[in-house]
């Protein structure tokens, strides 16, 4: 995912749903896991009144859990009449063999949230995750589609382990002088002293202009960012990313190229070296600060700070050979893929946070004409549950 606000990538504190009944909080139950889940929790059926007819029962969407698993679980969230609980896995009756000790001491039930996958093996975690993008192409898309999540190299050897490659980290300040992070849904903070993921020279946000060096397919370019806006925080991500893009769109010379969702420009820049002085290249960008960087990064592409929709609805019509999209969490959503569709462009490369957004926008895209073609998947953020996909979505020839 390309450059984009801090406030679109912000953790909010969870919503507070209303009581239906007493809370089940504290409340254990042992039962055999289910499926991984779509949010770094795996599905697990408890019986919770064997005596009802029918039977009684609840899913427990519950972490620290491997699928297969015959574990002791403890409710963290609910009330009597809930559709549906949450849970840690309190106690291991019977391991998966790709059950691991958790490299990192936070990385516990009732500890630090940030981290999904820890006592998973890493090639499990990837698997786990290609679970969660396939079923979510299948029941939103209705596309039956193989997923293999990618390793992505680093900086550091380190980072093999899944380790160390968080170089962007946001602690909490406490009053004592400490520094810690969130719990999981939670606002209250776990006091730490190493979190193992972050990059040894990782950045806190702070005010300011920041420039990152990008290696691309035929240059290295230097972007100017915000050091307190987005930026991916895996070193091997920009580069990964570029490449994969530009290598499934097959840019030409002389092509038109629209970049939504621009950010700082990171594909814009490579995008205009691609197509050439005859090509044309534009970026759409929501937050101004990061189109006023896309405007410094990218010689010679047409920036326009605005929201996509709304840009989109009076500018840039016409054809368009090619398009970006690489939109925030909650997808491009049918105005803008319609509004893309529209432009007729013969190539969309969609790259994506969330695999269920990805799965509601490509349905829109095949109402259109427009198939997935090619899927590649990347292990970004080793640990947690997230993904990265970049996907080509390419017209169907008339019949």
């Amino acid at each position: 995912m390309s450059p984009r606000p801090p406030q679109r990538r912000g953790r909010p504190a969870p919503r507070q749903r209303q009581a239906r009944g007493a809370s089940v909080v504290g409340r254990r139950f042992e039962a055999v896991v289910g499926p991984v889940a779509h949010g770094g929790h795996c599905i697990v059926r408890v019986t919770v009144d064997p005596s009802a007819e029918p039977v009684e029962t609840r899913v427990v969407f519950t972490r620290h859990a491997i699928p297969g698993e015959r574990v002791v679980l403890e409710l963290t969230e609910g009330t009597e009449g809930d559709r549906f609980w949450r849970g840690d896995v309190v106690e291991v009756l019977e391991a998966s063999p790709d059950r691991v000790e958790p490299p990192c001491p936070y990385a516990r039930p009732g500890r630090c949230g940030g981290c999904d996958f820890q006592h998973v093996d890493l090639g499990r975690q990837r698997a786990l995750k290609a679970e969660v993008v396939a079923e979510q192409l299948r029941r939103l898309a209705g596309l039956d589609v193989p997923v293999t999540v990618e390793a992505v190299e680093g900086d550091l050897p380190e980072q093999l382990a899944g380790l160390r490659w968080r170089t962007r980290q946001q602690y909490v300040r406490l009053p004592d002088g400490s520094r810690g992070l969130r719990k999981h849904r939670s606002r209250e903070v776990v006091v730490i002293d190493d979190c193992r993921i972050a990059h040894p020279e990782a950045r806190e946000p702070r005010p300011g202009t920041a420039t990152e060096q990008v290696a691309g397919p035929t240059s290295t370019q230097a972007f100017e960012v915000a050091a307190d806006g987005f930026w991916q925080v895996h070193p091997g991500a920009p580069r990964v990313l570029v490449e994969t893009v530009l290598g499934l769109l097959e840019p030409r010379a002389g092509e038109s190229v629209l970049d939504l969702y621009a950010g700082v420009g990171l594909f814009a820049r490579f995008l205009g070296e691609a197509v050439g002085e005859t090509g044309r290249v534009a970026a759409v960008e929501g937050d101004p600060t990061a189109a006023g960087h896309a405007a410094t990064n990218c010689p010679g592409a047409e920036v326009t700070a605005g929201g996509v929709d709304e840009v989109l609805a009076a500018a840039y019509d016409g054809h368009w050979d090619l398009v970006v999209l690489d939109p925030p969490r909650e997808g491009a959503r049918r105005p803008v893929v319609e509004q893309v569709v529209a432009r007729t462009p013969r190539a969309v490369a969609y790259v994506a946070c969330d695999p269920a957004a990805l799965a509601r926008d490509v349905a829109v895209f095949a109402e259109h004409g427009y198939r997935l073609t090619t899927l590649r998947a990347f292990d970004l953020f080793p640990m947690t549950h997230h993904v990265e996909c970049v996907a080509l979505l390419e017209r169907v020839p008339s019949s």
